[in-house]
């Protein structure tokens, strides 16, 4: 069966998109809503990094909690709550509680939506066979690209109707997720023979989770820092979208190459251009180099996502999948976090070298892997 002709996994995209959206749009609905409700646009900051640690602490512990009553089961009731969490946060700041209400209450959809990208990443198991799975993957990192662009700009355009719409919409949007969640049992919510294999070894999910954190760490270093990156050149600050332009577009592109493939690949050679890409950026070659390292990094960035889920749904048990895809976001994350701070607290050509060194420590620990864990066309566990 063809990707583009199944219902099921059309379904789970739909389902994966309206769960992430959330998540996308909470940066700037925070801060418009406490700018508008208690005039600091601070308050809106302090609020999205509970969120954030919430979701970071709580993805692990929850998501072994998907993994024991299901995730088809278990998603339906975490969307739902995260749609209160989101509910009760806006009456809150309609009601103009007191700022510890507000910390409070933001707790409650952190904790509940950490563990929302594993458990439906464990379900795309169980949507479509081996066989299309890194194309699926592929295609989804595309359309996460559009999701990471349109929450924003959905937030701009909602808060135009109203102070409290796009919180509305978010949890409107979570609500939605939980309709969509595929209700076919899959083979751990059936609770099938052999589910209780021995857990994944640490050795075995390290290069992949070392992977997820490179992906964080270096696109970071570029999507935090566009303006700097433009400045250094002696560039307007207003060619500093030119820089995520590339960076989107050239991700896009390599997805929809690796898509149409439908192969695995070789994530080592996606680090390559990783390490290629970053050592470019730190050695500020002009407008020549900075489109070509930031195009480089993008055009690897969404086959190297695809490469890692693919293998390391390979070295996590059924029953394991939840919390194991829960720990890689929540890496990758922390990644997404330390590049960040390196940016802000580093010189300019510096920051990007951490991101060469962790890709260069990723494919160290790959080399040393049996050839036969990288760059096949079957999945199965």
């Amino acid at each position: 069966m063809s990707l583009f002709t199944h219902r099921a996994y059309w379904r789970w995209s739909a389902g994966v998109q309206f769960a992430r959206l959330p998540a996308t749009m909470a940066p700037l609905a925070f801060t418009l809503l406490t700018t508008a409700t208690t005039g600091s646009y601070r308050l809106g900051g302090v609020l999205m990094s509970v969120y954030v640690a919430a979701e970071m602490l709580c993805a692990v512990p929850v998501g072994r909690l998907l993994d024991r009553v299901g995730p088809s089961r278990g998603l339906p009731a975490l969307l739902l709550l995260t749609a209160a969490g989101f509910a009760v946060l806006t009456a809150a700041a309609a009601a103009a509680a007191p700022t510890s209400v507000l910390l409070a209450i933001v707790l409650l959809p952190g904790i509940t939506g950490g563990a929302l990208s594993g458990g439906f990443r464990t379900l795309l198991a169980d949507t479509v066979d081996d066989g299309l799975l890194p194309r699926a993957v592929s295609v989804d990192a595309m359309i996460l690209d559009g999701v990471l662009v349109g929450g924003p700009a959905l937030v701009a355009l909602l808060d135009l109707a109203g102070t409290f719409v796009p919180l509305t919409a978010m949890a409107a949007a979570c609500v939605a997720s939980a309709l969509l969640v595929p209700r076919r049992a899959s083979s751990v919510d059936r609770g099938e023979a052999g589910d209780d294999g021995p857990p994944a070894r640490l050795f075995d999910c390290l290069p992949w989770l070392c992977c997820t954190f490179t992906i964080g760490l270096l696109t970071s270093s570029i999507e935090v820092a566009p303006l700097p990156l433009v400045e250094r050149l002696g560039a307007p600050a207003t060619a500093a979208p030119v820089v995520i332009v590339v960076l989107t577009g050239t991700s896009i592109a390599g997805s929809a190459l690796y898509a149409w493939r439908g192969k695995i690949g070789d994530p080592r050679l996606f680090l390559g251009g990783f390490v290629v890409g970053g050592l470019g950026l730190a050695a500020n070659l002009g407008w020549p180099g900075l489109v070509a390292s930031v195009g480089l990094i993008g055009a690897c960035g969404g086959p190297l996502v695809a490469a890692t889920s693919v293998n390391l749904q390979r070295v996590l048990p059924r029953n394991r999948r939840s919390a194991g895809f829960s720990l890689s976001f929540t890496v990758q994350a922390a990644g997404f976090g330390l590049g960040s701070l390196a940016v802000g607290v580093l010189p300019l050509w510096l920051a990007p070298l951490f991101g060469v060194f962790a890709a260069a420590i990723a494919g160290a620990m790959l080399v040393a892997k049996p050839a036969r864990a990288i760059g096949t066309v079957s999945v199965t566990s």
